[in-house]
């Protein structure tokens, strides 16, 4: 485990229990007490959490990381998810991105694809985003068509969330809308930390043909503060190869077309 990774780990270790202590945290993570009093002054340095002696607590942010400090979690199968996402695009479609890790792998796979850097000037795709990361990368390609939405940028996700994001998604159509998320479950449906975001992405999936969840293994089984929309409303899940078969079933059984990347 690298620091980036370590580093991600404790800010979800002391946000599932709200408190550790060094010396258990280092003997779990397998590292020596010093470099973790190192680590949890680093994050404590930037509000993250709140050191205590002999460990940390929770901060107001601990349950909703900044995207920066999210990027290191699960990065590979994010990589994979977001390719096998975007194999289902085809040339020509209009679809819908959220914000979040996994779906910015999906506009940078999308961005890659050769088919849609080919042709004649025409804009082989259109992509609708409220996340300025994603819009900012695509911005770029001259053959994929960038539409965001308005509103009110958050500093965590760089997402744009409001009535004014609301304003543009009421008014287009989309072929497929992928979906990032904090946690899906076959019963429960999609969930995101932030009421706002949840607000949006429900759009996006209400806009769409096809919704089409993004959630690396860790986030299946699970639910967090808002729910974006029920289990009915999702037609595709894309996973990684580390996802329970149970909970692959139990999707598959509920209608939803499983891709293990």
């Amino acid at each position: 485990m690298d620091r980036h990774e370590r580093l991600n780990t404790l800010l979800e270790m002391v946000g599932q229990r709200t408190r550790i202590d060094v010396e258990e945290t280092a003997r779990e993570l397998q590292v020596s007490p010093a470099t973790i009093r190192r680590d949890l002054d680093h994050l404590a340095g930037r509000q993250l959490l709140t050191r205590t002696r002999g460990g940390a607590v929770t901060s107001n942010v601990a349950y909703d990381l900044p995207l920066r400090h999210k990027t290191a979690s699960h990065a590979q199968e994010k990589q994979r998810i977001g390719a096998a996402a975007a194999r289902l695009v085809q040339r020509g479609m209009i679809v819908g991105v959220s914000g979040g890790t996994t779906a910015t792998e999906v506009s940078r796979a999308l961005a890659t694809r050769p088919e849609f850097n080919e042709g004649d000037g025409t804009p082989a795709l259109t992509v609708v985003t409220n996340a300025l990361n994603i819009a900012h990368e695509l911005a770029v390609r001259q053959s994929i068509k960038i539409v965001t939405t308005g509103g009110v940028a958050r500093t965590r996700s760089f997402e744009l969330t409001g009535p004014l994001a609301a304003l543009v998604l009421q008014e287009i159509s989309l072929d497929l809308a992928f979906i990032g998320v904090d946690a899906i479950d076959v019963v429960r449906g999609l969930y995101a930390h932030h009421e706002a975001e949840a607000s949006v992405n429900r759009l996006f999936g209400s806009r769409a043909q096809e919704v089409v969840a993004v959630a690396d293994s860790s986030k299946l089984g699970g639910f967090a503060f808002a729910r974006i929309c029920g289990p009915l409303d999702i037609h595709v899940l894309v996973t990684d190869s580390g996802a329970d078969p149970d909970h692959v079933a139990a999707f598959e059984r509920n209608g939803v077309r499983v891709v293990v990347a």
